[in-house]
């Protein structure tokens, strides 16, 4: 029982740190001009596209792959957005 105690502590430990990247990523996008959005976008596809590559060769659960997808939607789409025109 100690060790999925331990188990549980570090995913929320996890998803903890996970929110507070998250929180900062979206605010420097907030903050970066439009055109160096552009060119973030491109590299950020191409390194989406890797970590897909190694993910497919790699033994991971398919919940992680689904939020990996789910997140770099997510990602990509507040990269597209343009908060600077509000």
């Amino acid at each position: 029982m100690e060790n999925l105690q331990e188990a549980t502590e570090k995913i929320c430990d996890l998803k903890g740190s996970l929110v507070a990247l998250d929180t900062l990523v979206t605010a420097l996008l907030e903050v970066l001009p439009q055109d160096a959005r552009s060119a973030l976008l491109h590299s950020f596809e191409i390194n989406a596209e890797v970590a897909r590559t190694v993910l497919l060769h790699t033994e991971i659960s398919e919940y992680s792959i689904a939020a990996f997808e789910r997140d770099v939607e997510r990602t990509t789409a507040l990269i597209r957005t343009d908060h600077q025109a509000g």
